[in-house]
């Protein structure tokens, strides 16, 4: 399977970041990575991880502004794309097709062909545009997937709830990167106090 995965420039870049370890260890994904501008500044103010070291943990790396690029085409198959976090001009490129990079170019391939676009959208407090826009996106086909934590998996750590809303999103493209506490029901919840 073939994933492509975009970091942009929100705050949130440990979700990309995590995404891309995750995928690392799962068997058999290929991952096509494409960082925006911007997303590399907040990776590097976020994570204080080195731009080369992140983009180690994909197989193959394109420059956002390679519009020539293998996924920059719909005869070239993927499973499709996530971006996160998506930012809210990335999010408004790709609701109007504004394709002058790699990233939203390749989103809008994705879309396209449908293919899955999952879009991590990590903005608040939101104005009606920004609602607009994350409502224009699910109708056009993306999945809207913003990171909120969860509390009934009892997260003790930030790692923890960034790991959740990252398994979260590889369930949607079926890979289970055991990221994720799931819910056994109230019941059992109960039965355990």
């Amino acid at each position: 399977m073939r994933l492509i995965v975009a970091i942009t420039g929100s705050s949130g870049a440990i979700y990309g970041v995590r995404l891309l370890e995750a995928l690392r260890a799962a068997p058999k994904i290929e991952v096509h990575l494409v960082i925006s501008k911007t997303g590399r500044i907040t990776l590097a103010l976020e994570t204080g991880r080195r731009i080369k070291d992140i983009e180690k943990l994909a197989h193959h790396v394109h420059r956002d502004q390679d519009l020539a690029a293998s996924i920059a085409s719909g005869s070239f198959k993927t499973a499709g794309m996530i971006v996160a976090p998506c930012s809210m001009k990335t999010l408004s490129g790709i609701v109007h097709s504004y394709a002058d990079n790699l990233v939203v170019h390749a989103a809008d391939v994705v879309l396209k062909e449908h293919r899955k676009l999952v879009l991590m959208p990590r903005e608040t407090p939101l104005h009606v545009g920004h609602c607009r826009l994350l409502l224009q996106a699910a109708e056009m086909g993306a999945i809207i997937a913003p990171p909120m934590p969860a509390f009934y998996n009892a997260p003790r750590t930030l790692d923890d709830a960034v790991d959740h809303s990252v398994g979260r999103v590889l369930d949607l493209f079926e890979v289970d990167s055991g990221l994720v506490r799931r819910w056994s029901g109230a019941r059992r919840k109960m039965q355990a106090r």
